[in-house]
């Protein structure tokens, strides 16, 4: 019936194609030469219209006939109208200017594509320039901050850059950087995300409706783009805060041919700390560091044909060194723990007429987590060592081919496959004892590496029935291979749009999905210690189905944007730590040390208000949602609720520009406590010491938290020099100082000559102001 149905779509597809010719080509800016990605393409005449997609290519197919009048626009551009023949398939490149600070949305607003026509559901963008105008501690603007503004999207704890999307955990979100997964994209505990703004183009979120093309998670896709660099001209950028300081260089190489961009960020702090603590604490040295390194090279081989490669390198370091000296010995000890990504891609763009676009890749990526400890002792006579450290990791090798065939205005078909080589580190540990450089012990222990091969290949079918009715249909067939076991799965997904009205539309889809890898996280507040882990046969791979409904629709000539989403979700096999359980770094201790076949509910609704023109911006977000838990072992096999689940969640958005060199933003946000699990009260038991309390438990988590809300401010000084444009940043963190919960904790306290047993909440952040100075040249 698939194939009967797939034969009828394509044959309509062609009949149509033959009243109409093809237009293609890139759209970029104007002033620099990037890829404008998600520009608007709109007919006058046939009143149909189309986006570029990743790469800044589109295609359109108009009616045949002498002339056709295009309009082509972008949010934050001018937008511009073209007149062009008819009559044959042409190519042609449309540079777009950059519009006035105060009227650029206005002067594009009109003209993109409205909510209720896009053919998707579930997608949120937000352009790097607006994340920019936010409150940023330490002018540190973050992309992951602002995208837990968004309904359906949730923080975990205070000042948390993690990510949990209609119920799910921040494994089960599948965060592309050009292309290729990152597996972990926090720095600071999670305070700071690794994406520097300086080096980032566009951002996407799907969290519901996704397209076939996307898979092996269940959550959300965060498909994130870097710049291409400045092919005209030489630029830059650099700052100074609080948080961390960053240059950005970009520039061509060969005008409009070769283009580069460099961008680097680090924290500071531990070129003071390090000295600081020497002073303080009598020779210890204590330091904490990380930073990010993006770059990338793009080229034009030909008017078909575009390489890119760009490369990622990211990591966090605790460092901890104490020198002991006395008149026989000198002893160092030294205690490091770091971890981070490295990445990279090698991508290339080609043109086949003007109907197909392909784009190649292959990509490395390695998440690392390692510790180290040394402790070495040297006098006249003799050295003696000790070292001990543990390493645990994920590498990915990659390639994968994607095709977009545009066959007209109404119907285009994206097809694919990849093939991803995983080599885990479930955990090495080494030990090294000796003395003279001779050790008397030399021990390595742990699974050193364990293979697993996964592959995919998609189809995706988008078009449009009498231009009321949009569809995407497809699936993905995916296989996951690892210790002589192969795991075969089908995913469908559909997605329908039927617009009612010219500014009003109903929306629904279907997705069914399957994640391959597992994490399991130290469930403290400590440092990163997310260990990847593969599925096997003693604990499959993940899988969730999702339902979506909703309606959309804008108001004012597009300004405004309106949408009303309803999900469910359910998610199967989820895994857990037994209670008590710990990892030692063996393959099969950790399959015996989880509660796997873990159920997981979700089901919420959604309302998202945003403007989008003029000078005050931004958006009210709103979020009504239940999400639950259960394990045959884990309280008694009953659902319980999810820690993160929160039932109300509230986020406004309000950017002002005041004038074309200041700028006023708020955020305020309110969600209801997270889920917690609370002693109900204790008994004492005698041992050999005496007595010991034990403590009564009336199921996981059936406390809350107080609920959370907090008021940030910011606003930004511009000014141009002659060479270049500085901003100072001026930023509050929790305006009105609400001590939020972080955890609580019992306490003994004497009252009146009694001991009493008290509740205490301990808080985290209180008031924080902020200042950064940045430049542009």
């Amino acid at each position: 019936m698939r194939k009967i149905l797939l034969s009828v779509l394509v044959l309509y597809g062609f009949a149509l194609n033959a009243q109409q010719v093809l237009i293609s080509g890139f759209i970029i800016d104007g002033s620099n030469g990037e890829k404008l990605i998600g520009a608007n393409i709109y007919d006058q005449v046939s009143k149909t219209g189309g986006v570029s997609n990743n790469y800044g290519f589109f295609s359109i197919g108009v009616t045949a006939g002498d002339s056709v009048e295009l309009i082509f626009s972008y949010i934050g551009y001018k937008s511009k109208v073209q007149k062009l023949s008819a009559k044959t398939n042409q190519a042609i490149n449309v540079e777009l200017a950059s519009g006035n600070l105060l009227d650029e949305v206005v002067i594009s607003a009109e003209n993109d594509t409205p909510i209720d026509k896009r053919n998707e559901m579930g997608v949120l963008t937000i352009p790097v320039k607006q994340i920019e105008n936010m409150p940023a501690i330490g002018g540190e603007s973050d992309i992951l901050k602002a995208l837990q503004l968004m309904p359906g999207v949730q923080s975990g704890n205070e000042g948390n850059s993690g990510i949990y999307v209609r119920g799910g955990s921040p494994d089960q979100n599948l965060i592309l950087l050009d292309d290729v997964p990152l597996y972990y994209v926090n720095h600071l505990g999670g305070f700071v995300s690794t994406f520097n703004t300086d080096a980032i183009s566009n951002i996407k979120l799907i969290k519901g409706g996704f397209p076939a093309r996307y898979g092996s998670r269940l959550s959300s896709v965060i498909d994130i783009r870097m710049k291409d660099g400045n092919q005209k001209e030489f630029h830059g950028s650099a700052m100074i805060g609080m948080v961390a300081s960053k240059i950005s260089v970009e520039g061509p190489i060969k005008r409009d041919t070769t283009s580069y961009i460099i961008s680097f960020r680090r924290f500071m702090y531990d070129l003071i700390t390090k000295p600081v603590s020497k002073i303080v604490f009598d020779g210890v040295g204590i330091g904490y560091s990380f930073y990010d390194f993006n770059a990338k090279i793009n080229h034009r081989l030909s008017d078909k044909d575009r390489l890119f490669i760009s490369c990622y390198a990211g990591d966090d370091k605790i460092s901890f060194r104490v020198k002991d000296k006395n008149t026989n010995e000198t002893s160092v000890m030294e205690n490091s723990t770091h971890w981070g990504n490295t990445l990279a891609a090698l991508r290339w763009n080609h043109i086949y007429g003007h109907k197909l676009f392909s784009n190649t890749t292959v990509t490395y990526t390695r998440y690392r987590y390692k510790t180290e400890l040394s402790n070495n002792t040297k006098a006249e006579d003799y050295t003696k060592t000790l070292y001990n450290s543990y390493i645990s990791g994920i590498y990915d090798l990659n390639a994968k081919i994607d095709f977009e065939y545009f066959i007209n205005s109404s119907y285009k078909i994206k097809f694919g496959g990849n093939g991803i080589y995983h080599t885990f580190k479930p955990g090495v540990t080494e030990y090294r004892i000796g003395e003279n450089n001779t050790y008397s012990t030399d021990t390595v222990f742990g699974n050193y590496n364990l293979k697993a091969k996964e592959g995919a290949i998609y189809l995706e079918n988008e078009f449009s029935l009498w231009k009321k009715i949009n569809f995407n249909i497809g699936g993905r067939i995916t296989s996951y291979y690892v210790n002589d076991t192969n795991f075969y799965f089908p995913e469908p997904r559909i997605l329908t749009n039927i617009i009612i009205t010219n500014r009003f539309s109903v929306k629904a889809s279907y997705a069914l999905m399957q994640q391959n890898v597992h994490l399991l996280s130290s469930s403290g507040v400590g440092m990163a210690t997310d260990l990847w882990l593969p599925a096997t046969k003693i604990v499959p791979p993940e899988k969730s189905q999702q339902y979506s409904l909703g309606v959309a629709q804008t108001l004012k000539n597009n300004t405004i944007e309106f949408s009303v989403e309803a999900y469910y979700k359910k998610m199967t096999n989820l895994i857990s730590y037994k209670e008590g359980a710990i990892f030692t770094g063996l393959l099969s201790d950790w399959q015996y040390n989880v509660e796997n076949h873990g159920v997981g509910k979700s089901y919420g609704i959604e309302f998202l208000f945003q403007k989008k023109a003029g000078r005050t911006t931004g958006w009210i977000g709103y979020t009504l949602s239940r999400t639950t838990r259960q394990f045959a072992n884990l309280n008694n096999g009953e659902p319980f609720t999810y820690k993160y689940d929160r039932t109300h969640d509230i986020s406004i958005v309000w950017i002002y520009n005041l004038n074309e060199n200041v700028n006023i933003s708020a955020t305020w946000v309110f969600g209801t406590g997270n889920a917690f699990t609370l002693a109900t009260g204790t008994y004492n038991i005698i041992t050999d010491d005496g007595y010991e309390e034990v403590h009564i438990y009336d199921g996981i988590n059936t406390f809350r938290m107080k609920p959370y809300h907090r008021l940030d401010f910011g606003i930004n000084f511009h000014k141009q020099k002659k060479w270049g444009e500085r901003t100072w940043n001026v930023s509050i963190y929790n305006v009105y100082n609400r001590q939020n919960p972080y955890y609580y904790f019992y306490k003994n306290v004497d009252v009146y000559g009694y001991t009493q047993r008290k509740l205490y909440q301990q808080s985290l952040f209180p008031i924080i102001p902020s200042v950064s100075y940045s430049f542009k040249f």
